[in-house]
């Protein structure tokens, strides 16, 4: 599995090929208006509209260590920005959680019976992926970014426009990201995500996707810690249901009744 993930990565990566037609130093604001609106589709064309659950298989691997599997049921309801987030494996951390009501955010370990404040930012488990990327609430792209550049080019066989993203309030995981999104079909291939020096931090790749009535699904995600070489979490999303869900599962009473 690990090779068949770097060799995906260093197939994908090697065949960019920049055919900067667009680009800007200082993004003028029909540019930037542009960026913005490409982003939007990104957010909508995707299926997480209202109620949604899914369960989300994470392989984490690093080197000179053993794969690692952990296993994770989501519900959210995005329109209130609340979600519920529990462990189903291994089962030494089963019934671990996270609700998220708004801007709280809490962490609940079934041991202790006990919350503590936690943050979008934070990493589930050992893995690359943060509560961040679970959550599929719409994303402010004007409230949050300024845009910094505007390119196109060609990633594998699909041409893409490339928009760079700036941070401009706390709330995004990372004070730079870059997207790679289909012309097409506004679907994001790739990510790449920047520390405030200018050092990339990860890279995630997004190869699979599945059309469902209420939008697309990334069913897929590789991401790469580029801080540390060799380090990748694999996400396979399955499961996926859009039926209302009981307002009970957004409560501390539920995680609290599942052990």
């Amino acid at each position: 599995m690990k090779s068949s993930i770097n060799k995906f990565f260093v197939a994908l990566t090697g065949a960019l090929v920049f055919m900067s037609v667009a680009a800007f130093s200082q993004v003028d604001s029909k540019s930037a208006e542009k960026a913005y609106k490409l982003m939007e589709q990104t957010s909508d064309i995707l299926a997480y509209h209202g109620d949604y659950s899914a369960t989300i298989s994470l392989l984490i691997q690093k080197p000179g260590k053993a794969d690692r599997s952990l296993k994770y049921k989501v519900f959210q309801r995005t329109e209130k920005d609340l979600m519920t987030i529990v462990q189903l494996f291994p089962e030494a951390d089963k019934g671990n959680g996270y609700l998220r009501d708004g801007d709280n955010i809490w962490a609940y370990d079934p041991i202790s019976r006990k919350y503590t404040h936690s943050s979008l930012k934070d990493a589930l488990g050992e893995s690359d992926l943060n509560i961040d990327d679970v959550d599929q609430t719409s994303e402010d792209w004007r409230k949050n970014y300024t845009v910094e550049k505007f390119e196109e080019g060609v990633l594998g066989k699909h041409a893409v426009y490339i928009v760079t993203l700036t941070a401009k309030t706390s709330k995004p995981a990372y004070a730079k990201s870059v997207y790679y999104i289909r012309k097409d079909v506004p679907l994001t291939l790739k990510e790449e995500d920047y520390s405030g020096s200018g050092r990339l931090m990860r890279t995630v790749l997004l190869p699979k996707y599945a059309k469902v009535p209420a939008g697309y699904v990334p069913t897929q995600i590789i991401l790469r810690d580029e801080l540390n070489k060799g380090e990748n979490t694999q996400e396979v999303i399955t499961d996926l249901t859009f039926d209302k869900l009981p307002d009970s599962i957004f409560t501390k009473a539920y995680l609290e009744g599942l052990n």
